[in-house]
């Protein structure tokens, strides 16, 4: 079954690969829109709007994680980095800069559109409300079905991936998720995934800065994982 016709912005300035991914994800039915470029990426999200970025990091006159940072700004789009297999560094900074997920090249091309379908589909169930209501935690306010979390009034912007995250961590009533769980649960992981446990690391500290007032409540466990503390009222 062909997913609906959400829109893709890729970013990569290799011609060849562009040009290679641009064609499987027409095939499967997206709406596809291409820089090569960091300044024509940041153009074209602004113009086009895209519902998911694929972006490599190696860019000229704008590097992807300077592109990253700059969606993250006022945006939570999903984003999927891809990056050279040496370069640890720059995974580790695209997750911090607020990344759903990465692809060492070379790559499937395969794995690519699964992991896409994978986000995309996460993504929409958290934004389709699978939880019903409210919470109020603290200062925080948790709207469910309006993908929507505030603290002290002022909008958390999360993107899918800790929103997913915060929930999954909500839902559990106190009790500790190991980092595993998280990846299996949040991230569709397998044995096989590229993705580690520093990608749940990763996330929960931008999950924290976010939540501000409220980050203590996500607490880390030793040797264990992490637990939500809350008791909320349910609006």
């Amino acid at each position: 079954m062909k997913p609906t016709k959400e829109k893709i912005l890729l970013v990569e300035d290799e011609q060849d690969i562009r040009h290679a991914l641009q064609y499987n994800l027409k095939r499967e039915g997206y709406e596809v829109v291409c820089a090569s470029d960091g300044k024509a990426a940041l153009a074209l999200f602004n113009k086009a709007k895209p519902d998911f970025v694929v972006l490599d990091i190696m860019l000229p006159h704008v590097d992807g994680l300077e592109v990253l940072r700059q969606i993250r700004r006022e945006n939570s789009t999903p984003v999927l980095i891809l990056t050279a297999k040496a370069k640890e560094m720059d995974r580790i900074l695209g997750l911090r800069l607020g990344a759903d997920d990465y692809m060492v090249k070379p790559f499937s091309v395969g794995e690519l559109l699964a992991r896409i379908q994978g986000i995309l589909r996460r993504a929409s169930v958290v934004s389709d409300g699978a939880v019903n209501g409210a919470l109020s935690i603290g200062s925080m306010q948790v709207d469910w079905a309006r993908y929507d979390v505030t603290v002290s009034g002022e909008p958390a912007q999360l993107t899918p991936k800790e929103f997913a995250l915060l929930k999954l961590l909500i839902e559990a009533k106190g009790k500790v998720l190991s980092r595993d769980h998280i990846l299996e649960s949040v991230w569709g992981h397998d044995k096989q995934s590229q993705l580690d446990t520093r990608t749940v690391d990763q996330h929960i500290a931008r999950l924290r800065r976010k939540l501000k007032s409220e980050r203590e409540r996500i607490m880390t466990v030793a040797t264990a994982g992490y637990k939500f503390l809350s008791s909320p009222a349910r609006s």
